[in-house]
């Protein structure tokens, strides 16, 4: 049975399909973050009430409280040393990023700039032997697109384009905590951990934030198919496609909780179970989307690996679009590679058509990629008869 769309604890109960369009709380919700009360943003946004104890489970459990008294500290604790590996060629740490710094690399995901463009903005005003330009030769270098067409949207007035919390959310958080965007791994002191908002955004929107061009590439390469989202957990990604004018049947095993789920249609079953039922034909006919792909092994049980492994084997789909990370933190599908090597070395007869990168929370790296078949002529808006 599909869980409702709700925010548990909310009094009024939290209606996404209101809340996408209610500007004036959401703007409410922009006044707490800018000054520095995250506790107040998510309250007002998701209509909790003040006594709230309910316990956001992830990299770590902890309630909004806690996580306000976090945010309270600042730097204290070296809750915002995400650069300190990041140094000069004496040895020397780089001193932080500047206000301006952080604004050129939240400005790389408003709807209302071009992705390339901004990417070079970020990259030809930045100091050098800083962290901005450690940040903008990292992202620029793992940016990719067909070289035959350009399938990003022309940009329009920010008026058209579907409301996006999750980003709105994200962005002033940057600035809160002093994330001018990855830089190369071995530059990153917590790459393996993040701030404690991290469990807060993951419950109440996704464990990564789809972008306005993000979300338009994904409409256009589905071409009309269903787009099959694998692992849907809140629903967050789906919920947005559909603001695109996307179709997508979100599928989750309903082994993890969240406190907000974005869509109440969310299919309950194992996806290689579900692919591998005759009527679905292994998903022929879509284009799949798999967020944050488990990696397994160890205490998480299975082989290591082996979900995308499995996946890859038993899809029958065009196209699958990962959306996860682009370094070897060991957080998306494999410990020691990322995905894109992956199908480069094991699946020769798919191709990389897409790598690009997404807003990430602090001491992420993350990036949509998309994968075609070789075999198989496609471009954005045309689906193949």
């Amino acid at each position: 049975m599909a869980r409702r769309n709700q925010c548990i604890g909310s009094k009024p109960t939290f209606n996404p399909n209101i809340a996408i369009t209610d500007e004036e709380t959401l703007e409410k919700a922009m006044h707490a973050l800018e000054d520095n009360d995250i506790d107040t943003a998510i309250r007002t946004y998701f209509h909790i009430p003040k006594a709230d104890s309910y316990v956001y489970h992830a990299i770590a459990s902890i309630t909004l409280a806690q996580v306000q008294a976090m945010v309270r500290l600042g730097d204290k604790n070296d809750l915002h040393n995400w650069y300190d590996n990041c140094r000069n060629d004496q040895g020397e740490k780089l001193p932080p990023p500047n206000p301006s710094d952080l604004t050129a690399y939240t400005s790389i995901f408003l709807p209302s700039t071009s992705t390339s463009s901004a990417l070079r903005a970020f990259t030809s005003n930045a100091r050098k032997s800083s962290i901005r330009a450690l940040s903008s030769s990292h992202l620029s270098s793992l940016f990719h697109l067909p070289p035959t067409s350009h399938p990003l949207p022309n940009k329009t007035k920010t008026t058209s384009v579907p409301p996006n919390p999750y980003l709105t959310f994200l962005l002033p958080t940057c600035h809160l905590l002093s994330w001018c965007g990855p830089t190369p791994l071995e530059n990153l002191t917590r790459h393996n951990k993040s701030h404690p908002i991290l469990p807060i955004y993951m419950h109440h929107f996704s464990c990564v934030c789809p972008s306005h061009d993000a979300l338009t590439l994904l409409a256009k390469y589905a071409a009309g198919r269903r787009i099959l989202d694998v692992g849907s957990g809140t629903g967050y990604w789906s919920f947005m496609l559909r603001q695109y004018g996307a179709e997508c049947v979100p599928l989750d095993n309903g082994q993890s909780a969240w406190r907000t789920m974005w869509v109440d249609d969310t299919v309950e079953a194992d996806v290689m179970t579900w692919l591998a039922r005759k009527e679905n034909c292994g998903g022929e006919d879509m284009m799949l989307l798999v967020v944050y792909p488990i990696v397994g092994g160890g205490i998480a049980g299975g082989a290591e690996g082996g979900f995308m492994r499995g996946l890859m084997k038993i899809c029958k789909a065009e196209l699958i679009a990962v959306v996860g990370t682009q370094n070897r933190n060991g957080y998306t599908a494999f410990r020691d590679m990322t995905v894109d090597e992956f199908v480069g070395r094991e699946h020769r007869d798919w191709t990389k058509v897409v790598q690009l990168p997404l807003p990430s929370l602090p001491g992420k790296d993350d990036a949509l990629f998309i994968f075609q078949r070789k075999d198989k002529v496609h471009l954005p808006g045309n689906k193949k008869d």
